[in-house]
């Protein structure tokens, strides 16, 4: 037995007959990562908010008046989450400040994404967006004006960097999304309590990090509070962490998060194009967390909201509406 594990031995050892397990977390976070599954626990460990009033929370609610106490159960794996806000239309200011609020109520942090770039998805399943330039600057304006005083993590603009590097978004539309995303910074970083992170895609999608960190740096990422990876997607999470030290190694050791919502069984296997959509077999991962074990990895959030669809795909309703079905598979697979 080398030297290493005898020491690792005895702490574990320590711990046990302190009475502590990992589960005990600390203050700012819950579990530590448990290799996918994402189990049960206070809500109060963590220091993001978790919304009472989330379709999660609203399902469980119903099927206990059903008498469905299992299921509900099961749910609760995701209702005493906390789950990012995507707010939309055509003013976002007041689902902003029903966040921001709500979290300062209980000492905790909103995470908000910000998603409403001009020509979004490339028009796939989530297309839409602002119809011009202009229209996406009042829109981040009421954004960042509903957070105002209050703290918040911002994931920044969904695919739009990817989209570029891949060739999704025509070429004369590069330059103004730069612009759009780099003003966008610059008017969330007006409100100190405020944290950015410029979505970066993940390691399955753009192969050369080369090319990702250029065109985050022409978006103002040095700007930001660092970059997010696997938004909406099933990436294992050690995957990852060693694509976002790479990325990170090119732009200087930039911070970076990750979206651990859906990625318990990591990705479907499978073409590109058809495993990202309403997947089967997926599982929760971990449970958002400031605890990464990495200290360029700031969080493992849950960006994308599990159970909202990703597209009318595999039998799903529209991108972003609640799919109970497939929210209770999620959360069954991770015990």
């Amino acid at each position: 037995m080398s030297a290493r594990i005898r020491t690792l031995t005895s702490i574990l050892l320590l711990g046990f007959l302190l009475g502590c397990t990992p589960q005990d977390g600390g203050d700012d976070g819950d579990e530590p990562r448990s290799g996918g599954a994402a189990r049960p626990a206070s809500a109060a460990k963590s220091p993001f908010w978790v919304d009472p009033g989330s379709p999660a929370a609203r399902q469980v609610r119903a099927w206990k008046q059903q008498g469905r106490a299992d299921d509900a159960a099961l749910l609760e794996r995701i209702a005493s989450r906390p789950v990012a806000e995507w707010p939309a239309g055509h003013d976002p200011g007041a689902d902003v400040r029903t966040a921001v609020r709500g979290a300062a109520a209980g000492g905790r942090t909103a995470v908000l994404v910000a998603y409403n770039i001009p020509h979004r998805d490339c028009g796939q399943h989530s297309a839409g967006g602002a119809p011009d330039a202009a229209a996406y600057e009042r829109w981040i304006g009421s954004f960042a004006d509903g957070i105002g005083d209050s703290k918040a993590v911002v994931i920044l603009e969904p695919d739009a960097v990817p989209h570029v590097v891949d060739g999704c978004t025509p070429p004369e539309l590069h330059e103004e999304r730069y612009r759009l995303i780099s003003g966008a910074i610059a008017r969330l970083k007006q409100h100190p309590g405020v944290k950015v992170y410029v979505d970066a895609g993940n390691s399955a999608w753009i192969s050369d990090p080369g090319n990702l960190a250029q065109a985050l740096r022409r978006a103002g990422v040095g700007e930001a509070d660092g970059f997010a990876l696997n938004v909406s997607n099933f990436r294992r999470t050690g995957e990852q962490l060693a694509y976002g030290r790479r990325v990170s190694d090119l732009l200087g050791g930039a911070h970076f998060v990750i979206d651990t919502s859906r990625n318990g069984n990591g990705p479907l296997n499978g073409a590109p194009g058809e495993v990202w959509c309403n997947p089967p077999g997926r599982a929760l991962g971990e449970p958002p967390t400031t605890r990464t074990g990495d200290e360029r990895a700031d969080a493992f959030l849950w960006v994308k909201r599990p159970g909202e669809s990703d597209g009318q795909c595999r039998g799903g309703p529209k991108a972003g509406e609640w799919w109970p079905d497939y929210a209770l598979g999620l959360a069954r697979r991770a015990g």
